[in-house]
C-alpha cells in the first residue's frame, strides 16, 4: 500500500464497510450520491457503478465539530448551513445537468474572528468498494501546474470504474487569495488517493477577515463510466468532460475593444520606433525585443510579424511600408553552404554572445528551423516568389535533418554536423516532441505547392511519430496547434481515423495548458486572464506571441473542420478560446496596463510603457509582468485579430464585428448572411460598428428563433447577443 496522510487514512476507515447515516441521497445515471455529516466534516460520497467511492469534503472544521443548521432542498440539489467555533458555512450541492453525471458544490464561509490557515487537507479521497479489501488504483493523467486551470483528469483503473474530471473554479476563490495574499497556483494536486483542492496556507500572516463571506471552494466533478483504452481515447474523453463542465462554469463577461484604433497605434510604433529595428548588413531588421541591439536579427522574428501583416493587408488593402522593409532583408538569411535558411543573420552571426546554448553560431533550436519554413510556405502559396524560392531551396536540408533524427528532434543541434547540443527539455522528458507535427504541416504546404507526393509521404511519416506521447506531446503551444492543423489536414486527405485522433491528441495537450479562471488578485485586478494560454509546459506566464499564433491556428483548424464531423466538445471550446483572446489580448499592450504592474527589471531590451508593442509575459497576480521583455515578434496580435473578426461591408460606412469565428460570409446590397460557429448553448457578441459620424441605417438581424433585439451603445455602435452554431441574416436600409 502506498503511503498516505492521516486525513486520507481516516477517510478510508470512515467510508469503508460502514452503513453511514446520510442527510441526502440521489441517483444520477448509475452513480449514487450521498451527503454525510460526520465528525468535523461534511462529506459527499459518490459511489461509481463498479463500487469505487469518490469521497469529497466541501466543509471542514479543524479540531472541532460541525453543527448542522437549516437544510433547504432545491430542484437541482440542496443547501446546507453549518456552524463551528471558527465560523459559519453554507454548502450548496447542485446537479446542473440531469443527462450527465455532473455535480457541483460551492462552500461559502464567514469567519467569527480573523483566521489563519496553516494547513488544509485536500478535498477528494478515492476509496475502494465496500466488499473488497483491495486498494483502488488509478492514474492521474493531468493535474494543475502553476496557475493553469485548477483541474485533475484521472482514470479509475482497478476496479475499472471509468474516469473523472475534477475542476475547481478558482475565479470564485479570488477574495480568499486577495485577503490572505496567497497564490492559486498549484492548489489542485496531491498524490493518489488523496487529491483535489486544498486552500493555500496563510504563510504571510494575512488572515481570513472576520465577518466577511467568501467562497472557499467551487468544485465541479464530472464522471464517465468508460475506461479509456489508449491515449487517443483519453484525449477525446478529456475534451468531452472539459466541455461538459465548461457549459456550467461561471464565465466572466467580455468587453468590446476598438481593435482598429489599437492596430493603427501598433502599426505606427512598429514602423517608426527605433527600438523595434536594427540596421545591419546594409538592411533594416526587426529586433526580437524592443531595444535589443545585442542579438543579431532572427528570421523567425521577421516572418512572425510579416505573415500577420500580410493578413492585415489583405483586409485593409492599404500600403504597409513595413512589409517591404521586412521582405528586403529575407534573402540574406539563406546559407548557400548549408542550402537552407538559418536562424540568425549569417553576416552578423559572429556577434552572437555565446552566453546561452542557442546564442552560438550554427546552433539551431529545432522548432526555429520549421517555423520560418511554415511561414515561407504560406507566402509561397499566396504567390510570393521570394518566399517560394527560399522555401523550396530549404526543403532538402529540412528533410535530411528529419531523417537524421528519425522524426524525434532534440532541443538543439549543430546545423553543420547535426551533432546534438541539447537533447532533452529536462532529464528523462525527451526533446521537442511536437516538432513532428510542425514539420508535417511544412511538408503539407510543400505538397500543396509542388503536388509532389514525396512531401505528403513525409508528413504521414512524421505524423505517426506523435503516437505514444500522450499528454506529454506539448512542447510549445504554437507548435502543438500547428500539429493539430496538420493532423486534421491529413485526415481530410486520407480519411484515416488515426490522423483525426492525433488532431484531438494535440488539442487535448493544448487545452490542459489553458488558464480557465480569471485571476483578480494583486496586480491582476486590472486585466483579464480567463482562457489564457501558457506557451510552454512549465512556463510561469502567458505570452502574446504564442497566443496569437495559437489563435490563428485554431481559426485554421475550424476552417479545415467545416465539412467534417468533429467532436462537439471541440466545436464548443475553440470558439470560446477565440472569443476570450479577443477580449484579453489588448492587455498585452503596456499603454492599457497600470505602470506599477510592469517590472523595472527586464531580461532583454527594455519596456517602453507608452509603446504599442506587446509585452511577452503576464504572470501570477502577485508578480510583476514584462520581466522577459517587450516582444516585437508578438506585434502580430492586432494584425491577426482584425482580419478574422471584423468584416468590411463594401460601399457602406460600417463594419461588422463578431467575437466568434464564422463561415460562409456573403454580401449583397442591403444584406449580409453568415454562419456562426460554436455551440448554440453559448452566446457571442456581434456589433455593427460606425466608421465615421454618418448615422447607422436601420438594421434587422434574423436568426432561426426570430429577429434579435439590438442595443444602441453610447459609442453609437449597435450590439447584439447571438447564439453559436446558427445561420444569421443582417438586413439594412
Amino acid at each position: 500500500m502506498s503511503a498516505r496522510s492521516p486525513w486520507a487514512v481516516a477517510v478510508n476507515t470512515l467510508f469503508h464497510g460502514q452503513d453511514l447515516p446520510s442527510l441526502y441521497s440521489a441517483e444520477i445515471l448509475g452513480y449514487t450520491v450521498k451527503v454525510h455529516m460526520l465528525n468535523n466534516s461534511l462529506w459527499i460520497a459518490v459511489t461509481c457503478p463498479k463500487g469505487v467511492q469518490v469521497v469529497l469534503r466541501p466543509a471542514y472544521a479543524p479540531n472541532d465539530h460541525l453543527q448542522r443548521g437549516k437544510i433547504t432542498r432545491q430542484e437541482d440539489g440542496l443547501i446546507i448551513k453549518l456552524s463551528a467555533s471558527i465560523g459559519h458555512y453554507r454548502v450548496r450541492l447542485q446537479f446542473p445537468d440531469k443527462k450527465k453525471p455532473l455535480l457541483r458544490y460551492t462552500t461559502t464561509f464567514k469567519a467569527g474572528n480573523p483566521l489563519l490557515v496553516p494547513f488544509w487537507p485536500r478535498d477528494m479521497v478515492i476509496t475502494g468498494p465496500d466488499k473488497s479489501d483491495k486498494e483502488p488504483k488509478g492514474t492521474i493523467h493531468i493535474s494543475q501546474k502553476g496557475t493553469r486551470s485548477g483541474l485533475q483528469y484521472m482514470s479509475l483503473d482497478e476496479p475499472k470504474s471509468g474516469a473523472l474530471l475534477y475542476f475547481q473554479n478558482l475565479t470564485a476563490i479570488n477574495d480568499y487569495a486577495q485577503a490572505t495574499e496567497t497564490s492559486l497556483g498549484n492548489v489542485v494536486g496531491g498524490s493518489w488517493p488523496e487529491l483535489g483542492f486544498a486552500l493555500p496556507p496563510t504563510l504571510k500572516e494575512k488572515p481570513i477577515p472576520a465577518h466577511k463571506e467568501m467562497i472557499l471552494s467551487d468544485a465541479f466533478i464530472t464522471f464517465s463510466p468508460e475506461n479509456p483504452k489508449d491515449e487517443m481515447a483519453r484525449a477525446k474523453q478529456f475534451l468531452n468532460l472539459l466541455a461538459d463542465i465548461y457549459l456550467y462554469l461561471p464565465k466572466p463577461a467580455t468587453e468590446y475593444y476598438s481593435w482598429p484604433d489599437m492596430v493603427d497605434k501598433g502599426l505606427h510604433d512598429l514602423e517608426f520606433s527605433h527600438g523595434c529595428w536594427s540596421h545591419g548588413a546594409e538592411q533594416d531588421y526587426l529586433n526580437a525585443y524592443v531595444a535589443d541591439y545585442q542579438t543579431p536579427p532572427e528570421l523567425m522574428v521577421q516572418l512572425a510579424v510579416l505573415l500577420p501583416l500580410t493578413d492585415y493587408y489583405d483586409w485593409c488593402k492599404t500600403d504597409l511600408p513595413a512589409i517591404q522593409k521586412i521582405q528586403n532583408g529575407l534573402d540574406a538569411f539563406y546559407s548557400k553552404e548549408l542550402k537552407t535558411v538559418v536562424r540568425f543573420l549569417p553576416a552578423l552571426a559572429q556577434e552572437l554572445s555565446g552566453d546561452e546554448e542557442q546564442l552560438k553560431p550554427n546552433v539551431m533550436d529545432s522548432w526555429y528551423l520549421h517555423h520560418p519554413l511554415l511561414n515561407l510556405g504560406r507566402l509561397a502559396i499566396r504567390g510570393d516568389e521570394q518566399g517560394k524560392k527560399l522555401f523550396l531551396d530549404s526543403l532538402a536540408f529540412t528533410i535530411k535533418v528529419a531523417h537524421h533524427f528519425n522524426y524525434d528532434w532534440p532541443v538543439m543541434y549543430n546545423m553543420e554536423t547535426l551533432e546534438v547540443v541539447k537533447a532533452e527539455t529536462q532529464p528523462g522528458k525527451g526533446g521537442e516532441k511536437d516538432v513532428a507535427g510542425l514539420y508535417a504541416l511544412v511538408m503539407l504546404h510543400a505538397w500543396q505547392l509542388t503536388k509532389e507526393n514525396k512531401y505528403l509521404l513525409e508528413a504521414k511519416k512524421a505524423a505517426k511519430t506523435l503516437k505514444g506521447k500522450g499528454f506529454e506531446l506539448f512542447y510549445q503551444a504554437n507548435n502543438t496547434a500547428f500539429g493539430a492543423n496538420a493532423m486534421l489536414w491529413l485526415y481530410k486527405e486520407t480519411k484515416e481515423e488515426q490522423y483525426l485522433d492525433l488532431a484531438y491528441l494535440c488539442l487535448a495537450n493544448i487545452f490542459k495548458n489553458f488558464q480557465l479562471w480569471d485571476c483578480n488578485y494583486g496586480y491582476a485586478k486590472d486585466y483579464p486572464t480567463f482562457f489564457a494560454m501558457f506557451p510552454l509546459n512549465d512556463a510561469p506566464y502567458t505570452a502574446a506571441y504564442e497566443e496569437q499564433e495559437v489563435f490563428a491556428a485554431m481559426h485554421n483548424f475550424l476552417l479545415y473542420a467545416e465539412e467534417e464531423d468533429i467532436l462537439p466538445s471541440v466545436s464548443l471550446l475553440i470558439p470560446e478560446f477565440l472569443k476570450y483572446i479577443v477580449n484579453r489580448a489588448p492587455y498585452y499592450y503596456p499603454p492599457n496596463l497600470p505602470k506599477e504592474m510592469l517590472s523595472d527589471e527586464v531580461k532583454t531590451g527594455q519596456v517602453d510603457h507608452k509603446l504599442w508593442i506587446a509585452i511577452e509575459d503576464i504572470h501570477d497576480g502577485w508578480e510583476q509582468s514584462g520581466t522577459v521583455g517587450q516582444e516585437v515578434y508578438g506585434a502580430g496580435v492586432a494584425f491577426g485579430i482584425i482580419p478574422r473578426h471584423f468584416y468590411q461591408v463594401p460601399n457602406e460606412d460600417f463594419m461588422i464585428f463578431l467575437d466568434y469565428p464564422t463561415a460562409g460570409y456573403k454580401h449583397r446590397k442591403g444584406q449580409v448572411t453568415l454562419q456562426i460557429k460554436g455551440d448554440n448553448r453559448l452566446n457571442c457578441r456581434m456589433l455593427i460598428i460606425k466608421k465615421d459620424k454618418t448615422p447607422l441605417p436601420s438594421f434587422t438581424v434574423s436568426a432561426p428563433e426570430g429577429d434579435l433585439p439590438g442595443l444602441r451603445r453610447k459609442d453609437g455602435h449597435i450590439e447584439f447577443s447571438v447564439k453559436g452554431d446558427q445561420h444569421i441574416k443582417l438586413n439594412w436600409k
